[in-house]
């Protein structure tokens, strides 16, 4: 028995009676979106706490505040978003009328991480319900506290004869691709999502994937390695190194690693302590299958910072690598925890090199917009990224 078939004809149903299009209903759901945000912020915050060990404060600026202005975006410019758009005409269409008019997809399927599992579940939704789309949101299985939430409170502050919360692992999202929809948004892995879009393929369904990738940092010997440190440092271990778009390892030449190395030892005691197991800032791996795929990374190369590691737990220190080799597996894959290995390269050319080898990158760190500061000026304060 298909478990979806009756939730999906359900949703089709609404969205071809029309009830999604107006602005006024579209406004009611992304206002409905901001009190559930509102109302649940302790609730959110401790699942976010159980899930992943983020503080309080990181769930608040990377999970919910961002979540919030997505939808105070959206409602600010949403009649404007609505409104058709005249285009110039052509010889062929001078006696018509020229226009583009925004129209909803249909049905939307989202299918969210773990990662940031509260920001990067809402903010497609924000843009799948501001375009007026019915939506099927599959939140992932291994946050498990924050997908309850979801599951259990979102849906009370939405239409849901227009959206609903599916549950459930491979096998069940793998069932639910088997249907046709008519837009699928989906975040994690390349491998997942190689999967995701054969199975939009067979229907002709367009996709957007957001997709993890090894993001290089290079690391230039002019710039002032106190500030590198702390800016690679902040976000390399920044919710226990689980960002797409972190810092996934640095580049630089054998000098500037010796004189980075101990300012990163800076950076790491001055963000985490001296025992960072048990600092409230530092987040802990999603489940033990993560723990033990990053614990095998930690062979690779020669720890020279943190490298200690608990299964009990799911921790691992803030950790740095030197002596790695291209083959290694931990340049081989997106390592995705608090892992950081250091490649030597002799030049700015030479790391292009590099780079350009691999498969693209998600992201591109560079340092050489750090420069030293101005003498007398303070160096290894900021912990901003650019």
């Amino acid at each position: 028995m298909d478990p979806f078939a009756d939730t999906l004809r359900r949703l089709r149903e609404a969205f071809g009676s029309g009830r999604t299009r107006p602005a006024e209903f579209r406004a009611a759901q992304l206002k409905g979106l901001g009190r559930f945000l509102r109302d649940n912020k302790q609730l959110l915050q401790e699942a976010l706490l159980q899930d992943l060990h983020k503080s309080a404060f990181e769930a608040e600026v990377s999970e919910i505040r961002i979540s919030q202005i997505e939808i105070d975006l959206a409602l600010r410019n949403l009649r404007a978003w609505m409104k058709d758009e005249k285009v110039p005409k052509n010889l062929g269409t001078q006696l018509d009328s020229a226009f583009i008019r925004k129209e909803p997809f249909g049905l939307v399927l989202i299918i969210a991480p773990w990662n940031y599992p509260v920001n990067l579940t809402l903010v497609p939704l924000v843009g799948a319900l501001a375009a007026g789309n019915c939506v099927v949101l599959k939140p992932s299985e291994f946050s498990r506290s924050t997908e309850k939430i979801l599951a259990e409170v979102l849906p009370r502050y939405l239409d849901q004869s227009c959206f609903a919360v599916v549950l459930g692992g491979p096998q069940e999202t793998g069932q639910l691709l088997e249907h046709k929809f008519d837009y699928i948004f989906f975040t994690g892995n390349p491998r997942v999502g190689r999967i995701v879009m054969a199975a939009a393929a067979k229907h002709l369904t367009p996709v957007t994937l957001e997709l993890g990738g090894k993001n290089p940092c290079y690391v230039d010997d002019d710039c002032d390695p106190q500030t590198v440190a702390n800016r690679v440092a902040w976000f390399r271990y920044f919710n226990s190194g689980q960002t797409c778009v972190a810092p996934d390892y640095v580049l630089c030449s054998p000098d500037t690693q010796e004189r980075l190395l101990p300012a990163l030892q800076r950076a790491i005691t001055r963000f985490y302590g001296e025992d960072p197991r048990s600092s409230p800032s530092l987040g802990r791996i999603i489940s033990e299958k993560h723990f033990r795929r990053l614990r095998g990374l930690l062979g690779c190369g020669r720890v020279v910072i943190g490298g200690q590691s608990d299964e009990s737990d799911r921790y691992i220190a803030p950790t740095v690598l030197v002596d790695v080799q291209e083959t290694e597996p931990v340049m081989q894959e997106e390592i995705f925890g608090p892992i950081l290995p250091i490649v030597n390269v002799r030049s700015l050319d030479e790391a292009i090199d590099f780079i350009n080898r691999r498969e693209k990158p998600l992201a591109l760190w560079s340092s050489e917009y750090w420069p030293r500061p101005a003498a007398g000026a303070s160096a290894g304060t900021t912990v901003s990224c650019t």
